[in-house]
């Protein structure tokens, strides 16, 4: 039996984005440093991120009641396949065209380099980025899904990797093996901030429901030091699975939009090398069991290979070269590798289940997650009863359920999501 549980976590969402968004920006006199008519360069990933075309439109309206000329640009590396084209579908799926902008999406892969820094990194922009007036990045501030850093993923990490397309991808994860995600990272953006081309960027900090709850405009000038004050505050936000350890995680999705990683890493406590509890401070989770690809991963399977079992329905919509790409420029090739798979739900439960060491299945513990970025609702397997009950942030939410399974051995998605 599972038992359908919410997290209470703090809700922090604003009420009015748009004018969150303007406020901030208008705050921040970063017009002032253009003349009228001056083309802006905004660039936006490739995340999940909540109301990120409410968000984007926001800033677009901001820089044209300023009498600017904005274009929007996927700044992003080996996403949506490495390809232009990819990269500008993977925007219009999440609501970011010229007609919902109101402005054009120029996406192309040509950069222009930008000489190397202290490191002896190669640092890259994209070249019609490079060539506006001014750039300005839109992007989420939260820890990252692989390291541990004062800065991790954010505007800092977009100026330094997603201004430079595949390009600068490459460059900085090639050198982060050497000198550290976060020390490339540092050294890439400062190169970059210090050209004057970039104006600054608005960074996006998401509460534990993933929702919007912060909006922050960031100067260039500062912009790495402030970023810093922002992820530490979004940190204490974080949510993850409320026990201190689970034999089987079961994933209802994993994908590029969840996590560059697929799944994030410090939530099902896996390394880039797929090294199973490397977080002191992460539950403990000893099998993971996947059962799909989100759609708008674009078959891009990173991170399918942190997972013990996969569902075939997951394999069958791999882009295999689209995860190719990505880890070829992340350097990180186990995340990519085919775990055991099967045809149905109840072949790959069994076979994570028989492989804890409990011979009675009754004692085998089990979390079942929509994906790793919406952790509000789950369900916990009702020998977790106790762990449950001593932890005041968490509420039954339901009557406790069977794991059912149609005629074909399948589960449809975790009912409490």
């Amino acid at each position: 039996m599972l038992i359908p549980i919410r997290q209470n976590f703090p809700h922090r969402g604003l009420s009015d984005i748009p004018r969150a968004v303007n406020d901030e920006l208008t705050a921040s006199c970063l017009a002032s440093r253009l003349s009228k008519g001056s083309r802006v360069a905004i660039g936006v990933g490739s995340r999940g991120i909540s109301n990120i075309a409410v968000i984007v439109r926001a800033v677009v309206d901001y820089w044209k009641a300023q009498g600017m000329r904005p274009f929007l640009f996927p700044a992003m590396g080996s996403h949506g396949a490495g390809t232009a084209e990819g990269q500008a579908s993977v925007l219009a799926h999440y609501g970011i065209d010229e007609s919902t902008m109101g402005c054009p999406v120029v996406s192309r892969f040509d950069v222009v380099s930008l000489g190397r820094t202290e490191l002896g990194i190669e640092a890259f922009a994209g070249r019609d980025a490079w060539e506006s007036d001014g750039i300005f990045l839109v992007s989420r501030v939260k820890w990252h899904t692989s390291f541990a850093g004062a800065i991790e993923s954010g505007v800092t990490k977009m100026i330094a990797i997603g201004l430079g397309k595949l390009n600068g991808a490459q460059s900085v994860h090639g050198h982060a093996r050497r000198h550290g995600m976060e020390a490339s990272i540092r050294s890439v953006a400062t190169r970059i901030l210090a050209s004057g081309k970039v104006l600054g960027g608005l960074g996006i900090l998401e509460d534990a429901f993933h929702d919007t709850a912060m909006v922050a405009a960031l100067p260039a000038e500062g912009l790495i030091e402030r970023e810093e004050k922002l992820l530490a505050t979004v940190k204490t936000w974080l949510s993850g699975i409320p026990v201190p350890a689970v034999d089987v995680l079961i994933v209802d999705e994993i994908g590029k939009n969840i996590s560059g990683t697929g799944m994030d890493l410090k939530v099902i406590n896996r390394g880039m090398l797929a090294q199973y509890n490397p977080w002191p401070d992460t539950p403990i989770i000893e099998r993971i069991f996947v059962r799909d690809l989100s759609e708008l991963s674009a078959g891009n399977g990173n991170g399918i290979g942190a997972a013990d079992v996969v569902h075939d329905r997951a394999l069958e919509k791999l882009d295999v070269n689209a995860g190719r790409v990505n880890a070829m420029t992340s350097g990180n090739l186990p995340l990519v590798r085919t775990p055991l798979h099967f045809p149905s739900d109840r072949e790959c439960f069994e076979c994570v289940a028989s492989t804890v060491g409990k011979f009675n299945r009754d004692e085998v513990t089990v979390a079942w997650i929509h994906n790793t970025m919406e952790l509000g609702n789950l369900a916990l397997s009702e020998n977790l009863a106790d762990e449950i009950a001593k932890n005041p942030m968490l509420s039954v939410a339901g009557p406790r359920f069977e794991m059912q399974f149609d005629s074909a051995g399948n589960m449809g998605d975790l009912p409490c999501a």
